[in-house]
């Protein structure tokens, strides 16, 4: 089933209100006390909205697999769990929940127990609960559907933006916003005080004794530096790196010299750069760690993040860049097991060894170039990806038969025709 963009922002809204209820009422349970589990102020639990959306948009095709749908809702679901609880501890030192003390969990940020439990309502959003609360939304008259929208969007705009103010402690600045937020969470205080209120009870009469949740203290975690400057130079780099090594695979391999670029000027593959920085945006601070827990942990990253990518370049570029229905234990012919196993031996290679030096590589270049060479690094970038996105859709249109009726579109014909693009994007198929 196709979702509007307006739909899925009501999904997004919908699932995070019924995450927050959820987790209100878990936490009720347990400290028979009201604790606003949101990150926000407003009753939102947002990973909640965020994981159901990114598997209805992702997941579309495994739909109607049975085991495949709850198998990648499970790891994609506990991939975003493991990603959120990371960057809000990056941003103020503190994990906001830990499973530690449970069996094979991984880092604290997840566990097994939970990520069966994400497969399996990622299985049920996925199949049922979406069409069923977009049914019921189609059947609400134009008139009410997009201030409703705006509202929901409105409302989780400022919070979030407001609750980023409180965090960096600059809420001065924007006083009106500030207030806002406050009453806000005033009236998630008093609504989740009922919901508080009406779990204890029932909870009491079934459960007298259910103990109280133990209080645990998280210390803060101490830092090294690796700024927005470096992780953009990394990408970079690992975009570099990326495309080497898959042009020196094929050759191996298939024994044919094949482009695997993601750009149309120069040997960048955009998904191994992205990946790059996101790992060491993630990971560069656990290289202590053993080379198993780094394996692991890039084998389901990388595995989750390469079938994101396959669905993403379809819907927007209607084209698939890689295949691997050939190969064994493949999912969808996105990712396949061998190639995850691959994921895991380069986030051991690039965390473990190349990092260290690539790092102080950067950090010389910065040192001796200032901020001039970085800014014209970020504008080339910045250009090739424009281009090669205008391109790309310039070569889906062809393709369907859309003639070129502005004059960039005909400049963009004329530079990058079809027998261009295809040495290029030797991979790339219509579907």
């Amino acid at each position: 089933m196709h979702y509007t963009g307006m739909e899925l922002i009501l999904l997004l809204f919908g699932y995070s209100f019924m995450g927050w209820i959820a987790e209100t009422s878990v936490a009720t349970i347990k400290n028979k006390t009201y604790v606003n589990r949101g990150f926000v102020a407003g009753p939102f639990c947002f990973i909640y909205g965020m994981a159901e959306v990114t598997l209805t948009v992702f997941l579309q095709d495994l739909r109607n697999s049975g085991m495949f749908l709850f198998l990648g809702s499970m790891i994609i679901a506990t991939v975003i769990e493991w990603f959120a609880g990371k960057i809000l501890e990056r941003m103020k030192y503190v994990k906001w929940w830990d499973y530690s003390h449970k069996k094979f969990n991984l880092d604290g940020y997840v566990c097994l127990q939970y990520s069966l439990l994400w497969g399996a309502l990622g299985f049920l959003t996925v199949k049922y609960a979406n069409d069923l609360i977009v049914g019921l939304f189609r059947m609400l008259p134009d008139i009410v559907k997009l201030p409703l929208m705006w509202l929901l969007i409105a409302v989780g705009g400022v919070d979030l933006l407001g609750n980023a103010l409180i965090m960096y402690h600059i809420e001065e600045k924007v006083p009106q916003l500030f207030r806002w937020n406050c009453r806000l969470r005033e009236w998630t205080l008093r609504f989740g005080a009922k919901v508080a209120g009406t779990v204890n009870y029932r909870i009491n009469r079934v459960y007298p004794n259910t103990a109280e949740q133990k209080k645990e203290t998280v210390a803060a975690v101490e830092e090294d530096h690796c700024g927005i400057d470096k992780l953009f130079w990394l990408l970079v780099i690992g975009a570099f790196l990326g495309d080497i090594v898959e042009t020196l695979f094929c050759r191996l391999t298939a024994g044919v010299w094949m482009s695997r670029s993601s750009l149309v000027w120069g040997p960048f593959s955009i998904v191994w750069g992205l990946a790059i920085a996101l790992a060491t945006a993630l990971l560069h601070r656990d290289r202590n760690k053993s080379d198993s827990y780094l394996f692991l942990l890039g084998t389901f990253l990388g595995g989750a993040y390469e079938y994101i990518c396959s669905v993403f370049t379809e819907i927007v570029f209607g084209k698939v860049f890689w295949d691997y229905s050939a190969l064994p234990f493949n999912l969808g012919g996105r990712i396949n097991l061998l190639y995850c196993f691959f994921w895991g031996i380069a986030a051991v290679v690039w965390i473990k060894g190349l990092y260290p030096k690539m790092s102080g590589l950067v950090d010389w270049v910065m040192k001796k170039t200032g901020k001039w060479l970085t800014r014209l690094l970020v504008v080339f970038m910045a250009v090739n990806v424009i281009v090669s996105v205008a391109a790309l859709a310039r070569y889906d249109a062809r393709g369907k038969g859309v003639p070129a009726e502005q004059s960039w579109e005909q400049l963009l014909d004329e530079h990058f025709d079809d027998g261009r693009m295809e040495r290029i994007y030797p991979n790339a198929i219509q579907r």
